[in-house]
């Protein structure tokens, strides 16, 4: 049940002062996989130990796109037995969480905590923020070369005009990419990223 992270987001921005040993590729490989996303904005969402029954229900609900009241125990009979084998030991391996063997709990590490972790969920209609910008300084520089060149229609506005556009587009766009980078966080709410995506 791996889902490649290209396939349907993109890290846009991993951020981590204190990342000690974790690698920025050690984290995309944790990040590779849909299930271990979903185990991770639930611990870090939760900002508690979890169990192992209780992570499967919501992965369950999340993957199936219902409410994880609704889950069944033969739904999520086979994400459990996932996270068990597969998933919780690689975020484990990787100092991600910890686990308690005794009570099947699972508790982010200090490293899971400190980590922000920026997902950039892409839509087919959607352009990903690094190509909206290059296209913002191509209008912009084929506006100031209009207005230099005196291009019919263009005339009338002058270099200072052109500079204030630019400042004002940027800045807008800073804005609207800090508040929908906010919204792309794991763990910052209630359902994953990319289930919003979808809504």
């Amino acid at each position: 049940m791996s889902e490649s992270i290209s396939a349907a987001t993109t890290p846009a921005e991993v951020s981590n002062e204190n990342r000690g040993e974790l690698s920025d590729e050690e984290i995309f490989d944790v990040l590779s996989n849909r299930r271990r996303r979903y185990v991770i904005h639930a611990l870090k969402h939760a900002e508690r130990p979890i169990g192992v029954s209780e992570l499967s229900r919501h992965v369950t609900a999340w993957e199936r796109g219902v409410e994880p009241e609704e889950v069944t125990y033969e739904e999520r009979r086979n994400v459990y037995s996932t996270l068990q084998r597969i998933h919780i030991p690689k975020l484990e391996e990787n100092n991600v969480v910890a686990v308690d063997d005794t009570e099947n709990m699972i508790r982010p590490t200090d490293e899971l905590r400190n980590l922000e972790i920026y997902v950039e969920v892409l839509r087919s209609r959607e352009i990903p923020w690094s190509t909206y910008y290059l296209g913002l300084v191509g209008v912009c520089a084929a506006l100031l070369f209009a207005v230099m060149t005196d291009i019919p229609g263009f005339a009338a506005l002058s270099s200072l005009s052109v500079g204030l556009f630019a400042a004002t587009a940027f800045s807008v766009s800073a804005i609207a990419h800090h508040f929908i980078g906010r919204r792309t966080r794991l763990g910052h709410t209630e359902k994953p990223t990319e289930l919003h995506a979808h809504e």
